[in-house]
């Protein structure tokens, strides 16, 4: 049995695992102050090209998304998100936990656009109702699409002009930002955005997300805000360790374009077969149309979610591919398509 259903099914990279190995006898300091954090935090803002913005290292999506929006929103304002956010259908209810509603736009492609915000801010008028404050989207979507530099920079600017934050979720920024298509880098999303975070754990670290606030107002005692949360770790110098290793050099990004390319070449050959998709998927998920009987038999050889009924006899399956993902597996996949 392989499976294709997330990009997290094994460890991580070798190279991590090493520099775990080779620093665990070294003594040092906890709760992030270590120097393996402060050098992993240094190297990152150096990637992105700024030293005014403050990076907090976390260990998962939901908890970096759950620590920050809840301390982004004063108690009566509310975020705006996707119908397929992933705060909305996929964190058991975080946010709200915080006491913060999150309110939900129908959308067909996993994306917001100022048109979509507006359309809240029609409806949330006064004292009666909460306040819209801060715009939630995924890079990578929850659906594989991507933002691409016009779509971010209106955003940014309809947010701007509206006083609202603009928060992106990067769990998949790593396939997003090496995806062919895309035309966005970190510095400019920096630029555009008012926080977001870059994803270890979807892209080889053992688990890990690194949380990018750029606007000033924003980062007042936000570490008060982890500890409060349960999110500053003793040995903490087990993120910083980690993301120092995967932006020593380009490690970040290759495994990412690797996970991209295992997607690529399910993808194409699907086509060559003449199956469709849910959504144009430029990322490292992907979403085929099959027939009901085929999934079926895919079942018994290959892990992979059933992602939405099409109708009658076709469904929608998700395939995700990784930073460990071989091509002898996505090629035994398309065999058995073929056969089938």
């Amino acid at each position: 049995m392989y499976s294709f259903k997330n990009d997290y099914s094994e460890g991580a990279h070798p190279r991590i695992l090493n520099a775990l190995l080779e620093s665990n006898l070294v003594q040092d300091e906890g709760y992030g102050e270590d120097q393996f954090s402060r050098e992993a935090i240094d190297l990152l803002k150096q990637k992105i090209g700024r030293t005014d913005v403050d990076i907090h290292l976390l260990s998962g999506g939901t908890q970096t998304n759950l620590t920050a929006i809840s301390a982004f929103l004063r108690p009566h304002e509310a975020a705006i998100a996707a119908s397929t956010g992933h705060i909305l259908g996929h964190e058991t209810g975080a946010i709200e936990a915080t006491g913060h509603k999150i309110l939900s736009v129908a959308v067909d492609n996993g994306k917001l656009s100022p048109t979509d915000i507006q359309a809240v801010l029609d409806l949330h008028t006064d004292e009666h109702m909460v306040k819209p404050k801060l715009v939630y989207i995924s890079n990578s979507t929850e659906i594989g699409t991507i933002y691409y530099k016009n779509e971010l920079e209106q955003l940014s600017d309809f947010c701007r002009k509206n006083n609202l934050y603009l928060y992106m979720d990067g769990a998949r920024l790593g396939s997003a930002l090496c995806s062919e298509e895309s035309d966005l880098t970190l510095s400019e999303i920096s630029a555009l955005v008012d926080a977001f975070y870059i994803g270890g754990t979807k892209n080889g670290a053992l688990l890990g997300e690194a949380l990018v606030i750029c606007l000033e107002s924003l980062k007042e005692d936000f570490r008060y805000h982890i500890k409060q949360k349960g999110g500053l770790l003793a040995k903490g110098r087990l993120l910083g360790i980690q993301f120092l290793e995967l932006f020593r050099d380009n490690l970040f990004f290759e495994i990412a374009f690797h996970a991209n390319k295992m997607a690529d070449l399910l993808k194409n050959e699907l086509v060559k077969e003449n199956y469709t998709f849910l959504t144009h998927s430029p990322s490292n998920q992907i979403f085929p149309i099959l027939p009901n009987a085929i999934i079926t038999e895919l079942q018994s050889k290959y892990a992979f979610h059933i992602w939405e009924k099409v109708d009658a006899d076709y469904a929608a399956i998700r395939l995700v591919t990784s930073w460990a993902t071989k091509e002898e597996a996505v090629a035994a996949f398309i065999n058995d398509i073929r056969r089938l």
